[in-house]
C-alpha cells in the first residue's frame, strides 16, 4: 500500500465525499467543479473533485490550495491521466491525457491541514478550475475543505481489569473539546471537557451496570465532532474492585 492509499485510509472517517457533502449548490449540480474535505489539524486527507464534463480530454484540472494548506499529492492512479504538484504546495494539477474523463470521474488530490488549524472553520480561497488544451478556461469552482477534530484517545480504564462501578475515565483530546464518555447500549457514562494541555477525566455519576460493557469516548469542539476506539471493560458485581 503506498503513501496515498494509507492516508485515503486513515482519513476515510474524516473526509465528507465530494457527491455527498451536505448543501452542495446548484453550480454543482449542474456541471460545476464541485470538491469537499473535513480534515483535522496536522493532519492530511483527500479532496475529491467532482463535475470534470466528459468532454475533458487534453484538458488540465487545476486546484488551488486554501489559505494556509498544502497540496501534497495527485494520487489518482488512471490511465490517460497525469498529476502534478507545484514546487510550493500552493496548486496541483490533473491533465487529461487521452480518452474522455467521464462525468462520474472524481479527481483526488492530497490536502494537509496545518496543526494550528482551528476545528470547525471553513477554510477559504479553495479554487478549481478547467482548461482545454490551449489554456482556454472552460470550468471553474470552489472546494468546501473544513477543518475536521482528531479522534481523542480513552487511555483509562485498561481492557481486561475488574473495574468498580465508579471508575475513573480519562484520556486526551483536542484542547477544550467536549468529551462525552458512552456505554455499549449509547447511555451516557460520563462527561467533561479536555484541559488545555489535551488530557481529560470523569468519573460516572451513577454506577456503570456489572458485567461486560463497553466504553466510547466522543469528542465535540465548534460542530464537529470524533470517536475513540471502543473499549472492553468489566464491572465487578460490588464495589470492592480495585
Amino acid at each position: 500500500m503506498n503513501r496515498y492509499s494509507r492516508t485515503a485510509a486513515v482519513a476515510g472517517a474524516l473526509v465528507v465525499g465530494a457527491l455527498a457533502f451536505p448543501g452542495t449548490p446548484a453550480a454543482a449540480r449542474d456541471g460545476g467543479l464541485w470538491g469537499a474535505a473535513t480534515i483535522a489539524p496536522g493532519r492530511e486527507g483527500i479532496v475529491e473533485v467532482a463535475g470534470v464534463p466528459e468532454t475533458a480530454a487534453d484538458a488540465t484540472l487545476t486546484l488551488t490550495a486554501p489559505r494556509g494548506t498544502r497540496v501534497t499529492g495527485t494520487p489518482l492512479d488512471a490511465s490517460g491521466h497525469r498529476g502534478s504538484v507545484s514546487a510550493d504546495g500552493r496548486s496541483a494539477t490533473y491533465t487529461v491525457t487521452g480518452g474522455a474523463a467521464g462525468q462520474d470521474r472524481v479527481f483526488t488530490f492530497v490536502l494537509a491541514v496545518p496543526a494550528h488549524a482551528v476545528p470547525g472553520t471553513r477554510l477559504r480561497d479553495c479554487f478549481l478550475r478547467l482548461t482545454d488544451g490551449r489554456g482556454v478556461p472552460r470550468a471553474v469552482g470552489r472546494c468546501a475543505v473544513t477543518v475536521g477534530l482528531a479522534g481523542p484517545t480513552l487511555t483509562r480504564p485498561l481492557s481486561g481489569v475488574a473495574l468498580a462501578a465508579r471508575p475513573e475515565i480519562s484520556g486526551t483530546a483536542h484542547p477544550g473539546a467536549q468529551v462525552t464518555v458512552r456505554d455499549k447500549d449509547d447511555q451516557e457514562a460520563c462527561a467533561t471537557t479536555a484541559a488545555p494541555d489535551g488530557t481529560w477525566a470523569c468519573i460516572p455519576g451513577s454506577g456503570l451496570p456489572a458485567g461486560a460493557n463497553r466504553l466510547q469516548a466522543v469528542a465535540t469542539l465548534n460542530g464537529v465532532s470524533a470517536m475513540s476506539e471502543q473499549v472492553d471493560i468489566s464491572v465487578a458485581r460490588d464495589d470492592e474492585a480495585q
